[in-house]
């Protein structure tokens, strides 16, 4: 296959089951990114410039930048896939923390109260992210999938700002009053939730020649442009 010819257009049914050189590659950075952005972001509340923030907004974000590229790419079905993953992910993450806080830690060992400071909270955290992600980013992929078709594959940057407003409003609604309600006051739970929606899309807007360089470079190497006619856009199964 040529890596610089133009890639034809498909519809998302006529390359199920097919291989591609660089999804699973995909799949694995949208994972970590989330995992981490999710167990090692969520918790902290940082103040920058007089602006108040969930300090997980630098890096989670990229989650929805790798979704949209997913959705744009490979298609919806690959994307649901790739979300599961990133679920799973995530619940090991959460198990992985509560097993190692809850051990007892070995005489003479000073970092439990750290640890628990750290990942005490991490089950409600996770549960609320889980909830909160597996909605937002199914909205996004769905949105984008829906507008490549409306748009005819033109206008890139509608639909990946486009899919981020709703994909994000909704993750930002679902997850800070279930993770934070009751923890922080209700206040800075509305503050930051608004903020970081806000911050959320303007990264996305801020991101958008970076979106533009990866789509073209995996539509030329893949060699196909992916559009969701046709396609099952239940979120309740993996197959492809």
């Amino acid at each position: 296959m040529n890596d610089e010819a133009a890639p034809v257009r498909i519809n998302a049914g006529q390359v199920a089951g097919g291989h591609f050189r660089y999804y699973d590659f995909v799949m694995a950075a949208f994972c970590v990114v989330l995992v981490l952005s999710n167990v090692v972001g969520a918790a902290k509340v940082a103040t920058l410039g007089g602006l108040t923030f969930g300090a997980g907004i630098l890096f989670f974000p990229l989650s929805y930048v790798l979704g949209d590229v997913l959705t744009e790419i490979y298609g919806y079905a690959r994307a649901r896939r790739v979300i599961w993953a990133g679920f799973g992910a995530t619940v090991f993450a959460a198990i992985m923390c509560w097993v190692i806080v809850i051990m007892p830690p070995a005489p003479g060992w000073e970092g439990q109260e750290v640890y628990e400071a750290a990942f005490g909270q991490v089950w409600r955290i996770v549960g609320a992210s889980v909830i909160a992600f597996w909605a937002g980013e199914f909205v996004n992929s769905y949105v984008l999938a829906r507008m490549k078709i409306l748009t005819a594959g033109k206008h890139l940057w509608s639909r990946t700002i486009g899919s981020t407003v709703f994909g994000q409003g909704v993750d930002s609604l679902i997850f800070y009053p279930l993770a934070f309600l009751g923890v922080w006051t209700t206040e800075q739970v509305v503050t930051v939730m608004l903020t970081n929606w806000g911050l959320k899309v303007l990264w996305e807007v801020v991101l958008t020649p970076v979106t533009y360089a990866v789509v073209g470079f995996l539509k030329r190497r893949e060699g196909v442009d992916v559009f969701d006619e046709g396609t099952d856009f239940t979120p309740f199964r993996t197959r492809v």
